[in-house]
């Protein structure tokens, strides 16, 4: 495991003053991926903005778990859709 892909849950927990029993419900909810190593946990790297986003909604906008599961879902069911927007105006193109 290279260590710059990977930042230890307790600096990220220290870093954010957050206990890091919520990195670990936030991979229960499916929210973040958490990875365990030599019985350390470790979040990748290219997770840190999303993880960094969720723990401004829960402490700056006191949004519950459940409400966060619910943002990130709709987030991610609004970007499929402009996805596939993108690619029906790309197929309007031909035909214009």
């Amino acid at each position: 495991m290279d260590s710059s892909e990977y930042i230890a849950i307790t600096d990220f927990c220290n870093s954010h003053d957050i206990a890091s029993t919520f990195v670990i419900e936030l991979q229960e909810y499916g929210l973040i991926q958490v990875v365990k190593r030599n019985n350390d946990r470790y979040i990748p790297i290219q997770e840190l903005p999303k993880a960094e986003k969720i723990v401004r909604l829960y402490l700056d906008l006191d949004i519950n778990l459940e409400g966060i599961e619910v943002i990130e879902r709709l987030l991610k069911r609004i970007q499929e859709m402009q996805q596939e927007i993108t690619v029906l105006k790309n197929h309007l193109r031909l035909y214009e």
